[in-house]
């Protein structure tokens, strides 16, 4: 009997060793689909994975089974013949939204419409709303997206920033069935000249949040932060300085506690005037009783300065770190992921303030817009890379926890290295929560291959790296900053196999 009870123990452990059961299912590429395909993972709907493909005026939703294998390819023949500003997606477990915008003479159009499990509209669209008025070149989307962590609700808003001491925020309210719940016009102070409005956030119950940031000409650390917040059923905003205790903060980002009812309001900081970053800023703000919990600040030691500096120096070694991920816990405390990031190109001397708050908030039309950087490197925003070879780097990744306190309980740091030329989308990396863990996947270089790798953070914060992915086929490129969790246990992955634009879904 000793002999079927060790060949039971030894099938138990080889099994642990390739744990997770990766597999990975490969989509065949499609001869539309070249390499400077625009797209966007939409999800799992109706059991099919969705996937929006845009290639100059053609506009399609390729559908694929569990193996990836593509069931249809539907045209969006209901988009206007009149140029595509912009495109957003919300999805649900039986049907998607496509909230698209463009323009029609002096008039933009904000639309949502509907699409099943195969990517087939079902009724016609609705319209939103409408902006009159607006230039004849306008090149840029006008209204932004934002949805609940539930999506039972979500919000288009627009900002008319025609006076520079006063924005008009207008914001329109949803439902999922995209039933109009509130429609706001609200005039909001800018007192300073280098004011902006950053970080909207919308909770589960409809509460709007975001920032009213200041800082100066020179495009330094911000020196002043108001919190903004708007009930769901209230045409009235109501701010509230932050207490910054002489920091200067830098990326400042905003996370709703939905289960606690609380705003996470975070940022890095240094203690002078465009100063090396010094540690990280924490804000806790009550929702219900619409008053501060806490406000405590963290200084990294040099022991996690040494883990994360890569090339740096001590002193500098989160100089080139961006916020990335911030995940909520049920106790009320969070954990954070940052990414170095940063450029080199000929003729351009950018620094992280060219980066976080340059022109790009400031556009020649009456309306800006604004997008979620968490799904963006700090470089979006700079478009001045003109005829000059940019080399794009993305190193290392620090991970740190705290207590509802604000207390530091652990960090972290994920090594890579890794950069590319005139283009971004192969380095960085995609994340996927498991509830149990927090899973990274990135690209490692091994000789001359990319190798998709796959690095995991336990909540007390131990990192493992289980083996290499299964059926890795070398031919395929991977994108993995682009990827998206579509199941519990999914991913699906944007590569490129032999200059076409293909996808892949990685099962754990």
């Amino acid at each position: 009997m000793k002999r079927p009870v060790i060949l039971l123990i030894s099938s138990l452990f080889l099994a642990a060793l390739t744990g997770w059961g990766q597999k990975i299912s490969y989509a065949e590429p499609e001869r539309d689909d070249a390499r400077t395909l625009n797209f966007d993972v939409i999800g799992k709907v109706g059991g099919q994975v969705l996937v929006y493909k845009n290639y100059r005026d053609a506009h399609y939703v390729s559908a694929y089974d569990n193996d990836m294998k593509l069931i249809e390819k539907n045209k969006l023949d209901f988009f206007p013949d009149n140029r595509i500003l912009n495109t957003d997606f919300l999805q649900y477990p039986d049907y998607a939204y496509i909230i698209y915008q463009y323009q029609k003479k002096n008039i933009l159009y904000c639309m949502a419409a509907k699409i099943d499990g195969h990517g087939k509209k079902i009724g016609e669209p609705v319209l939103l709303d409408t902006t009159a008025n607006v230039n004849y070149n306008v090149t840029n989307k006008v209204y932004s997206f934002i949805n609940s962590d539930d999506r039972q609700r979500f919000m288009v808003f627009k900002i008319n920033s025609r006076n520079d001491r006063s924005h008009i925020l207008t914001t329109l309210l949803f439902d999922k069935d995209l039933s109009m719940l509130k429609r706001t016009r609200v005039a909001i102070p800018m007192p300073q000249r280098n004011d902006f409005l950053s970080e909207f956030s919308l909770a589960n119950d409809g509460d709007l949040a975001c920032i009213r940031a200041s800082g100066t000409a020179s495009n330094d650390n911000i020196n002043k932060v108001t919190l903004i917040t708007k009930p769901a059923d209230s045409d009235q905003v109501f701010m509230t300085d932050l207490r910054l205790n002489n920091l200067y903060l830098d990326d400042v980002r905003i996370k709703v506690d939905n289960l606690n009812k609380h705003y996470v309001i975070t940022s890095f900081f240094s203690k002078t005037r465009r100063g090396n970053i010094d540690g990280l800023y924490y804000y806790l703000w009550d929702k219900q009783l619409r008053s501060e919990i806490l406000t405590a600040s963290t200084t990294f030691s040099d022991e996690f300065r040494a883990d994360a500096k890569g090339d740096r120096g001590l002193k500098t070694a989160f100089n080139d770190f961006f916020l990335k991920n911030i995940v909520v816990r049920k106790d009320g405390g969070f954990m954070v992921a940052a990414e170095s990031a940063y450029t080199t190109s000929r003729g351009n001397a950018l620094n992280r303030w060219d980066y976080l708050y340059g022109s790009p908030y400031w556009m020649s039309s009456d309306y800006y817009a604004w997008s979620n950087p968490m799904g963006y490197y700090p470089w979006w925003r700079y478009n001045s890379f003109n005829n000059t070879l940019t080399r794009y780097y993305a190193d290392n990744i620090a991970v740190i926890s705290f207590d509802p306190k604000g207390k530091l309980e652990w960090s972290n740091v994920i090594r890579k290295s890794q950069y590319d030329d005139n283009s971004d989308n192969f380095i960085g990396y995609g994340v996927m929560n498991s509830g149990d863990q927090f899973h990274f996947l990135f690209n490692t270089q091994e000789r001359r291959d990319q190798i998709l790798t796959l690095q995991s953070v336990s909540p007390s914060g131990q990192i493992t790296r289980p083996p290499t992915l299964k059926n890795l086929d070398m031919a395929y490129e991977f994108m993995p900053r682009h990827a998206k969790q579509v199941g519990a246990r999914q991913m699906v992955i944007p590569c490129q196999y032999r200059g076409y634009t293909c996808f892949a879904k990685i099962e754990f």
